[in-house]
């Protein structure tokens, strides 16, 4: 007789939180610490409705547009980062403010800051709509065309073919980004590449252990909100890999039992703004499922952290009052 294959599940490292999400929020229990709530938040502080459900229990206020957040209050801007713009509204609207953009996003933004001072056309490869993508934007609106994949080159039109550079959005596919340059370059050979990569370490970090599980996993599953950019991603890679079946999830609760059926390897990872408790959560529901053998695959070590905002070793409260007159 032929003995039945174990199952097993595939857990991809790294995975999970990466330095700039860890930092974001951990800004948000601080500053609650520090000033007590409520603190508000513009836009989701990371793309994950757990985080988000956690921070406002313990008093952050999420709100769409600063317009929302009452005069003399303090305002965190989310690891996405946002336009010039939006910190001209909060000084109107005479608030604290706290910076909580990730450093490899306000990377992108001074980057995208010199090409225009230099009076490049820059062409930003992103996702519209996405917030990384108009905070960058509005950085230097009149010199930024979006560059929404390699479907999208077709359309773009320069005013010099000789002063053109790229960037991108930090959570993208490497390989769609390199397939939009690669079309760019066709178009315009004299093309400019960014100093730097601006994909994020740990966004390629988390799709070469996803590629390198791929190949084995009759089904992976990614952990992680529809609304987070490098999540869906994730899934993506993972089919483009080879897993025959690939599905991303909030939690365990999401999971269609229906999915293991024929199964005998899952791969398992979480986007770069999911705790490492959601991925518990799923790591138990297959076990109870005879899923209980858990093989690492690694595919980085990663040690970077970033420091906190500087904004969170000032008495914010005192200057909010300040400001408003209060």
């Amino acid at each position: 007789m032929t003995a039945t294959p174990a199952r097993r599940v595939l857990l991809a490292a790294p995975r999970g939180y990466c330095a700039g999400v860890d930092r974001a929020v951990i800004a948000v229990e601080k500053a609650l610490e520090q000033y007590g709530s409520p603190i508000y938040v513009r836009h989701e502080i990371v793309h994950n409705k757990y985080v988000v459900r956690t921070l406002e229990k313990k008093g952050a206020i999420f709100v769409d547009e600063t317009a929302e957040v009452p005069e003399g209050s303090i305002v965190m801007f989310s690891a996405h980062g946002v336009a010039p713009t939006v910190h001209a509204e909060a000084a109107e609207r005479k608030l604290a403010t706290i910076d909580a953009t990730c450093p490899l996003v306000t990377k992108v933004h001074k980057e995208a800051v010199r090409f225009a001072k230099e009076d490049y056309d820059i062409l930003l490869i992103g996702h519209e709509g996405h917030e990384e993508v108009i905070g960058t934007s509005g950085e230097a609106p009149d010199h930024i065309t979006l560059v929404d994949g390699p479907g999208d080159v077709a359309n773009v039109e320069v005013r010099d073919e000789s002063k053109v550079v790229w960037l991108s959005q930090t959570t993208l596919s490497v390989d769609e980004t390199m397939e939009t340059v690669d079309a760019l370059k066709q178009k315009f050979p004299l093309l400019l590449s960014p100093p730097s990569d601006d994909i994020c370490y740990a966004t390629q970090n988390r799709q070469i252990a996803v590629k390198q599980m791929g190949e084995d996993a009759d089904l992976v599953i990614v952990v992680g909100s529809k609304n987070s950019s490098n999540s869906v991603r994730l899934v993506e890679v993972a089919l483009g890999a080879g897993a025959r079946d690939a599905h991303l999830v909030d939690g365990a609760d999401e999971i269609d039992e229906a999915w293991l059926e024929g199964v005998r390897t899952v791969g398992l990872t979480s986007g770069a703004s999911v705790p490492e408790i959601l991925v518990e959560g799923v790591l138990e529901w297959l076990a109870q499922r005879g899923f209980e053998d858990v093989e690492i695959v690694k595919a980085a070590e990663e040690s970077i952290t970033f420091s906190l905002p500087k904004e969170l070793r000032r008495d914010l409260r005192a200057e909010a009052a300040e400001l408003s007159g209060k």
